[in-house]
């Protein structure tokens, strides 16, 4: 694909962008239902198409898990639309608003970005939830997936473009990359008279690339190091759930737990059964932890520092609130970080004092998800602080405009 293709192709999504901005709510509505409809009733076809990209994949490891799609993770996908189709309508929602001395009444309202741009790797359902929300929030979506799942995300696109056509509106509203040579990836980052925003969803070296390359502005999807600290007063048993939760439930998404701290007051009597509990997990730990680990092997400085995105925990014992506080701002990504505490101060010092896009208390790093916190689906997580920051569902995918209303006032 040249880059005069690849602009071309560009230039018809931004044309697209503009009509879609002012579709009404109701179209746009009946859009990402007849999506989630379409891929219920191709369910089974869905599935042939992704086993051939799963079958001519050769990484065994995570990978591998995040491209395959089962009958579960299609109905999963289109529960999403359903629920991204139900949420309120985000564009022009008044943010705030008053009347001026001089009369004149000025307010705050949501509107569209334009183009969002997304390149992400092996991951077919977000081919639906970035679509499903962009349309929603009245965007157009150009999308550049792996190669590894051209396949997959062919077919869900070509739902996109019929149910854009069926209700009146320009197919290229949802438009998909078909290139995904790394010339073509650089070419498609630097597209300044085509995307109003930029959103990586992959490893280090994607994001290195974005860094390099990116001519328009992004938003990053970063790595997800994310810690849990069982504090002295914690309730182990549920911290034993909850560790085993954060860790064995997908241990391929960037919301699973890499780092376990543990007070060195509880350690003794908890890290023995949390290691029966992880026996499907490599644990790596400090020698304090080890005094309690009958299988565990040295722990690198590296190893505190990694997102293993694998059955691997990186395990430590701190001796304190503060230590725990101060080995996350060292190692940590600013994703998901979580204490497990019946300790109230111990609780709201963690909540106001460590710096992430999400803080849990006593709950599971895997609920920082767009779907769990009732955004139907998300964009990306950022762990940025501009222009969102966490999972980015509809609202975050709008900007303010300003709207001023006079009756003849001059300055």
């Amino acid at each position: 694909m040249t880059n005069d293709d690849l602009a071309r192709q560009g230039a018809a999504v931004r044309r697209a962008a503009r009509a879609l901005s002012s579709a009404p709510d109701v179209q746009r509505r009946a859009v990402v239902r007849a999506v989630a409809e379409a891929l219920a009733g191709s369910r089974e076809e869905l599935l042939a198409v992704n086993a051939r990209d799963v079958a001519d994949f050769a990484d065994p490891g995570p990978g591998l898990d995040r491209l395959t799609l089962t009958a579960e993770r299609v109905d999963a996908m289109c529960d999403a639309l359903y629920d991204i189709a139900d949420s309120p309508d985000p564009l022009f929602e008044s943010v705030d608003g008053a009347t001026l001395k001089n009369g004149l009444r000025v307010e705050r309202v949501r509107v569209p970005l334009g183009v969002v741009g997304v390149i992400y790797e092996n991951r077919p359902n977000v081919t639906c939830d970035v679509a499903a929300l962009c349309v929603r929030s009245g965007n157009a979506a150009y999308l550049r997936g792996s190669s590894s799942a051209a396949r997959t995300n062919a077919f869900i696109v070509e739902r996109w473009r019929d149910a854009l056509a069926h209700e009146g509106l320009d197919p290229n509203a949802v438009s998909l990359v078909a290139d995904s040579s790394h010339e073509t990836v650089a070419s498609f980052m630097q597209l300044t008279d085509v995307l109003d925003c930029l959103i990586p969803r992959g490893g280090p070296r994607l994001i290195a690339a974005m860094r390099e390359h990116a001519r328009v502005p992004y938003v990053l999807d970063g790595d997800g190091n994310c810690h849990v600290f069982v504090d002295e007063s914690a309730n182990l048993d549920m911290a034993i759930a909850i560790v085993a939760n954060a860790k064995l439930s997908r241990p391929g998404v960037c919301n699973a737990v890499e780092t376990l701290l543990v007070h060195e007051a509880v350690a003794h009597s908890f890290l023995p059964t949390l290691e029966t509990e992880l026996s499907a997990v490599e644990l790596r730990a400090d020698e304090r932890a080890r005094r309690y680990l009958s299988r565990a092997v040295p722990a690198s400085e590296d190893d505190y520092a990694r997102e293993f995105l694998d059955l691997i925990l990186a395990v430590r014992v701190v001796d304190s609130l503060e230590e725990a506080i101060e080995h996350v701002a060292n190692y940590g990504t600013g994703h998901s970080e979580a204490i497990i505490t019946e300790d109230s101060d111990h609780a709201d010092q963690w909540v106001r004092r460590v710096d992430a896009a999400a803080v849990l208390v006593n709950a599971s790093t895997r609920f920082v998800d767009g779907g769990e916190l009732g955004l139907g689906a998300e964009v990306g997580i950022s762990t940025q602080k501009l222009h969102a920051r966490g999972p980015m569902g509809v609202r975050e995918l709008t900007c303010l405009k300003w709207v001023i209303r006079g009756e003849g006032q001059v300055r």
